[in-house]
Order: C-alpha cells, then structure tokens, then sequence
C-alpha cells in the first residue's frame, strides 16, 4: 500500500472514520456461537471492536493494523475492556510479525481494499491452523478491472485453488450502495 494512502487511513483514525462502527457485526455473533473458542487473528483490526468482543467470549485473541493511531486506540479500549489481546502494527500483505497459527482469521474489510492480494493470500494460508476458519467481509469487484476495490471472481478463483473450501457466502450491500459479502472458508487439511 502506498505511503500517501497509509497516511490517509492513519488520519481517518484521528476522526470518526466510516467504517470504525464501533458495533461487532451479527455475523461475527453468529460464528462464535456456532464455533468452539480458540486463537484467533483479527486481521486490520481497527480500534479493536471485534478483538474485544471475540476476548469476551473465551477467544484468545491477536489483532493488527496498519494504521499506527488504530492499534493505539485498540489498546485503551482492550485495557478498558478489562480482556486481553495482543495488538501491533502489521500490513496485511505481509504480516511480518504474525508468526503464530490460528483457528480464526477475521478480516472486516481488508482484504478487498489491497493490492496485492496473492501475497495476502500466501501469508493467510501460513497463518492459518489446518481446518481453520477465515470469516471474510468485504466489497465485491463491479467489474473486471475494479479488481483492486473489491473482491473479484478471480479472487475467489485464488481462494479455492489454495485449499480453502467456501462453507457460506451471503451477498448484501455496504450502506445500500456497494455490493459486499460475508465469506466463510474452512482451510481444508491435507491440501495446499
């Protein structure tokens, strides 16, 4: 990601950025009351809304973002939360210092924003324990060559080549205007 967008995002955080809710999607409610508690990476975590929440119900539970103010943010509301959570500054496209696996890979809106998906990708199949779970949420491509803002069908194409098998997919809109999803894969052990 360019060095003028990372500042753009970093900047958002000093205000009320739109997509910072503050409020753990249904979806995220509804995974964990079907899934047992593990270790769980919440990938671009923002001020730490879904990382306190995911705590709260036994999780053990890793959060980054590229945004340095976001983690800052996340950690006083974790530490006032009263739950624990590791949180650091990373990019998605190369978690460099995600060195652990998990049984949860949470990215709300991450991974259709990037660039450089395949590396996302390469470093989500390392990180992720065999029969792991990656809830996904994001925008879908409009066209072809919208690839970059949104999750395109060669994504997906991507996806299921790597061994991840799509358990659920439930298509809707972002504020009545893009249309998004939730995405749940399971990596399935034994393939690549």
């Amino acid at each position: 990601m360019s060095l003028l967008r990372r500042l753009h995002f970093d900047l958002r955080y000093f205000g009320s950025p739109p997509w910072d809710s503050g409020i753990t999607p249904p979806e995220v409610f509804e995974f964990i009351k079907t899934h047992r508690a593990g270790h769980a990476i919440d990938i671009g975590c923002g001020t730490g809304t879904n990382v306190i929440t995911l705590a709260k119900t036994g999780w053990q539970v890793t959060g980054f973002d590229f945004s340095p103010h976001a983690v800052q943010i996340a950690k006083r509301k974790i530490k006032k939360a009263g739950v624990q959570a590791r949180l650091f500054t990373d990019d998605a496209a190369h978690m460099k210092n995600v060195t652990a696996q998990f049984d949860l890979a949470l990215d709300i809106g991450c991974f259709h924003s990037l660039e450089n998906k395949a590396d996302y990708l390469t470093h989500l199949e390392r990180i992720l324990a065999p029969d792991g779970f990656w809830l996904l949420y994001g925008f879908l491509a409009q066209t072809a060559n919208s690839a970059a803002t949104g999750i395109a069908d060669s994504d997906l194409s991507r996806i299921s080549a790597l061994g991840f098998s799509l358990l659920s997919q439930k298509n809707g809109t972002d504020h009545g205007k893009h249309p998004s999803a939730w995405f749940l894969y399971q990596k399935v052990t034994g393939k690549k």
